[in-house]
């Protein structure tokens, strides 16, 4: 696995950047990003082009934003 991209938030918390193929309900098929504690299949080694990274003030849990 390439080195997957971490960030670590103000909690001190280190996540990581993936991403997956789902089919919606209606049969079209999203690509979506998600952060997880652990590194797994479907790593991404940096941020995609129009992204940056965000925390959310509740929980510090990092999240995408188009930029």
């Amino acid at each position: 696995m390439a080195d997957a991209y971490s960030y670590t938030n103000s909690k001190g918390q280190t996540y990581y950047l993936h991403t997956r193929e789902v089919t919606l309900k209606n049969g079209r098929v999203q690509r979506i990003y998600f952060f997880a504690r652990d590194v797994r299949d479907g790593s991404l080694a940096a941020v995609p082009a129009g992204y940056s990274v965000v925390e959310t003030k509740r929980t510090g849990m990092p999240v995408l934003k188009k930029s």
